[in-house]
């Protein structure tokens, strides 16, 4: 009988999506957003690869990588799909995505494991997952030898935008493609060699592996990251909420491990030495969705060619991508553009270069805007609030909190809050006094003040606050309480 395989996906879930912008922002980047089909491209990771298993082989946990800002996005997304057992390490800061795997490898090592790693990140978008599911099986069998299996994207046009893969010629006598060489970002006359060569693939950033090997492989050529991540991991903590397990590196040990990809860190110095890698083929309609040309690429167009979401009306336009968020959007004579309205934000550009709105974040950046790292409806774990309104001096907000949720114990040293309940039941922490209020009733909060927000009903509340002081915020903030150990 054929030994039974053990396998752990892990899911790669850092990163800020800023090439997605508006979008995608730091506080909300584009692995948590609903860009090719109806689920979020980190829904769609972490289904793929839990469908993934064969006769011979048997699932354990998914280890989701990310950080502390996003713990309450991915968790909340994770309840969504039914079935799947999985567990969170947070990374205290972002130190790319060798130490990132290497959290996961020891955490499916402890005990005595080894499994398969099936290494993927959580923002690309795959057509086909029957050929998808495929490779990965192929791949795993190869990796249960103790070798390390990378899938290289059959090219469809000469991008400039991704790593290559050189690969043997011909497959070996077990159908593998040997891996000769792993080169950079390419120019566009470069690429077109590579691609007519056939000797080339797309690095996908998708890799199999035993823990033992990755393990092994980073104390050979950077022990330095093994061994401070080893340190990081040995110190670390363990809590959750509502079933949901966070596991954390200890903080500071965490600060000094150097920040390195897999790629640059192992990958890439394996074919120069004992280290042996295979290439998997994946043709699967494979796409990381780095530019919104490529969500235009994946996208269900009309019959113009253009490709819509939300509430977009055309005439005489040709070939575009509009996504209208929060109001109608309409064109007219336009043709190979992306439009992308927010509620407080639009950007319109050129589809063959919207590579470029990466100059529009960093101006954003530059100026200390909070259109780079904040929507206007902005998600927190106990619900989302939406910054309606501001002025000198004040600042409304419609605010939702989740059935049994709550926010911090707090006070605030330069504003005042009024706060009127339009829809569910509100207890209210007010100083010493704590009440009810329902519809149409409302509180004052005084500067300087402890209050809390909590639903205790079953249905979701909101209440409009009002803000009036000289400074109105967001790290105006001082938290005594806390369920979600925010500090």
């Amino acid at each position: 009988m054929t030994p039974t395989i053990e396998l752990s996906p892990v899911i790669l879930c850092g990163g800020s999506g800023t090439r997605l912008w508006p979008l995608s922002r730091a506080g909300f980047p584009k692995q948590f957003l609903v860009l090719s089909g109806n689920t979020s491209l980190f829904q769609q990771a972490v289904e793929r690869v839990n469908a993934i298993a064969a006769m011979d082989m048997v699932l354990k946990k998914t280890l989701v990588v990310t950080n502390e800002e996003h713990r309450f996005l991915a968790s909340d997304q994770l309840r969504e799909i039914p079935h799947i057992d999985a567990e969170f390490l947070l990374e205290p800061s972002g130190k790319n995505t060798a130490p990132a795997l290497t959290l996961a490898a020891l955490r499916a090592t402890e005990g005595g494991a080894d499994p398969i790693l099936v290494v993927t990140p959580a923002d690309q978008t795959v057509q086909n997952l029957q050929a998808f599911t495929g490779a990965i099986q192929d791949g795993v069998r190869r990796a249960a030898a103790g070798g390390i299996v990378i899938l290289g994207i059959k090219p469809t046009s000469a991008e400039t935008g991704y790593g290559y893969i050189k690969h043997a010629s011909k497959p070996g006598e077990q159908g593998q493609f040997l891996v000769e060489q792993f080169t950079e970002k390419p120019n566009a006359k470069t690429a077109q060699d590579y691609l007519d060569s056939g000797r080339y693939a797309w690095n996908s950033g998708m890799f199999i592996l035993r823990a033992s090997t990755w393990l092994k492989a980073l104390e050979k050529f950077r022990p330095e990251i093994a061994q401070a991540t080893k340190k990081a991991w040995q110190n670390k903590k363990q809590d959750g909420l509502s079933g949901t397990v966070f596991i954390r590196p200890d903080a500071h040990a965490f600060e000094q491990i150097p920040a390195d990809s897999i790629d640059y860190a192992v990958i890439e110095k394996c074919p120069d030495s004992s280290i042996q890698i295979e290439m998997v083929a994946l043709d699967a309609g494979w796409s990381d969705l780095g530019a919104w040309d490529a969500v235009w690429q994946v996208g269900k167009p009309d019959a113009q060619g253009n490709v819509n979401s939300g509430d977009v009306l055309h005439a005489g336009s040709k070939n575009n991508l509009v996504h209208a968020s929060s109001r109608l959007v309409s064109t007219v004579g336009i043709e190979n553009l992306v439009v992308i309205e927010t509620a407080d934000a639009v950007l319109v550009a050129k589809r063959d270069q919207s590579q470029d709105v990466k100059h529009i974040v960093n101006q954003l950046e530059k100026a200390g805007r909070e259109e780079k790292n904040l929507h206007r409806k902005v998600a927190r774990p106990w619900g989302w609030y939406d910054s309606v309104d501001e002025g000198e001096r004040f600042k409304v907000k419609r605010i939702q909190v989740k059935p049994g949720a709550s926010l911090s114990l707090q006070m605030h040293h330069h504003r005042a809050e009024h706060w009127i309940v339009v829809k569910g039941i509100a207890e209210v922490t007010n100083g010493e006094q704590v009440i009810r209020l329902t519809e149409n009733q409302s509180t004052y909060i005084p500067q300087g003040q402890k209050h809390r927000l909590a639903n205790p009903g079953t249905e979701p509340l909101e209440i409009i606050e009002v803000q009036s002081g000289s400074y109105l915020g967001e790290d105006d903030i001082v938290r005594f309480e806390d369920v979600y150990k925010r500090t």
